[in-house]
């Protein structure tokens, strides 16, 4: 015999066979305390907003997803709210879904802004990460406000009190730093297959990402006037004949006094945060948008559980 054999050579895999072979999926949840750029981050990352940034406090009350696409590993972001000592009802089911995400993610990223260091809140949510199984990494937001050694400074007593797989140092506003943490998660997911299409950049259904943007120019408009307590709900989503869309929202507040401010001194501030917004949910689906906004005083909103549901939440019931 001449040492042949009639049994085929096996084939090389297909492309898209040896992609698939190499697929990560990760959830990735990003945590800290208010206004350290949590927001800012996943939009860093997605390369596109899917999250309302404003300076008030406690702005993301429920989890929101922004999913990214690093190479062979799509990366599932949930932005979660800040995490602080609750007080009232509301602020009790934002911190227990912000724990959530945190315990249910493959990765967590306690975010630390740089200015701050590790003041009392962080130093709260870095101990309770003791009992998350997920790997923890730390990531040092604001960068760009501190001088070099006191970052150093600063990384060196966050991973003596808590261990963390790695640390980074970026400023989410500029994206300095971003494409690095991006790599290293997309390299430190979990092998299997990705869970979105690869074009789809959040799971928040669109008339819920059109009521979180007229929330933020409400904000970013009033946050000084208007108390924290008010919320936005689309309530009409009309496809029109020439291809443009009608939308009807409806702000809610808790008093007379409250609906004032947000319609402002003859009707210019709604019809100011109406503009805004209209631009920017236009942008976001790409047809022309015809925004119609509405107050209305709904009196204890905040311990009604269908507003929680709206949100995403579950209702405390103590």
């Amino acid at each position: 015999m001449d040492g042949t054999s009639n049994e085929a050579a096996p084939l090389s895999p297909l492309p898209r066979e040896r992609e698939k072979a190499e697929e990560r999926c990760g959830f990735v949840a990003i945590i800290g305390a208010p206004n350290v750029g949590k927001s800012t981050l996943v939009n860093a990352m997605v390369g596109s907003k899917v999250t309302i940034v404003t300076p008030k406090v406690q702005t993301t009350r429920a989890i929101i997803r922004g999913i990214a696409i690093e190479g062979c590993a799509q990366l599932i972001f949930v932005d979660t709210p800040g995490i602080f000592a609750p007080r009232r009802r509301l602020d009790r089911a934002m911190v227990a879904v912000a724990w959530s995400g945190a315990h249910d993610a493959d990765i967590v990223a306690l975010i630390v802004d740089a200015k701050r260091g590790l003041d009392d809140e962080t130093v709260a949510i870095g101990a309770k990460l003791r009992d998350v199984a997920a790997t923890k990494i730390l990531v040092i937001n604001k960068v760009d406000l501190v001088a070099k050694p006191s970052l150093l400074g600063l990384a060196r007593e966050a991973n003596e009190r808590f261990a963390f797989a790695v640390t980074f140092m970026v400023s989410a506003q500029s994206g300095d730093g971003v494409g690095e943490v991006k790599r290293w998660l997309a390299a430190h997911a979990p092998p299997g297959p990705w869970h979105y299409p690869e074009d789809q950049i959040s799971d928040a259904p669109v008339r819920a990402l059109a009521a979180e943007i007229t929330r933020e120019k409400l904000y970013l408009r009033l946050h000084q006037e208007l108390p924290y307590r008010s919320t936005v709900e689309t309530d009409m989503w009309k496809e029109l004949r020439d291809g443009s869309v009608r939308i009807e929202q409806t702000i809610f507040v808790e008093r007379e006094s409250q609906r004032k401010i947000a319609l402002g001194k003859g009707g210019q501030a709604i019809k100011a945060i109406g503009a805004e917004a209209r631009r920017e949910i236009a942008r976001l689906i790409e047809k022309p948008v015809h925004l119609f906004l509405f107050v209305k005083v709904r009196e204890g909103w905040a311990d009604d559980p269908a507003r929680y549901r709206e949100m995403g939440l579950e209702f405390p019931r103590e």
